[in-house]
């Protein structure tokens, strides 16, 4: 089982000329709960389904794979549109390494977050300026509970 090895980042506006070239992704969640979570996402004009395990800081266990189009798009009918969630994923280079920067749309528009994959959990990484608060454990910035459609309150701790 592959696992998922990643730090979660609040990003500030500072980003936004870095994100040239971006990809529409729209997904929901078939289910969820404390410790496992099954999304479909549409990607541009591919679809996936996603199981994601328990978390444990940084890393989780996760299963994803490619499903044709049109069963991503009847499976993600299925979810309300007001519990899914809609962004634009950028690609962003700094110092070597590729972020995912997500800005988010719709009811969580003005929210942005920037993820890095690693190879392990204590792999140095080399910050880039336009992040703020570092939001790996909190929560609230589950894209799956995001997607109940409550913004994080941005000044919380």
């Amino acid at each position: 089982m592959a696992l998922e090895i990643e730090r979660k980042f609040l990003a500030t506006s500072a980003v936004l000329p870095c994100c040239r070239s971006g990809t529409l992704l729209v997904q929901g969640y078939l289910f969820t709960d404390a410790h496992h979570t099954l999304r479909v996402r549409r990607a541009g004009d591919r679809a996936f389904l996603t199981w994601k395990g328990p978390k444990s800081g940084a890393v989780r266990e996760e299963v994803e794979c490619e499903v044709p189009l049109q069963m991503g798009e009847a499976l993600l009918a299925d979810v309300p549109l007001n519990e899914r969630v809609q962004k634009v994923r950028y690609r962003v280079e700094h110092a070597g390494s590729i972020w995912d920067v997500d800005v988010f749309e719709g009811a969580l528009d003005g929210l942005m977050l920037a993820e890095i994959e690693m190879a392990h959990e204590d792999e140095l990484v080399a910050l880039p300026f336009w992040l703020g608060r570092e939001v790996t454990s909190d929560q609230r910035y589950r894209n799956s509970r995001l997607a109940m459609g409550a913004m994080p309150n941005l000044l919380a701790a």
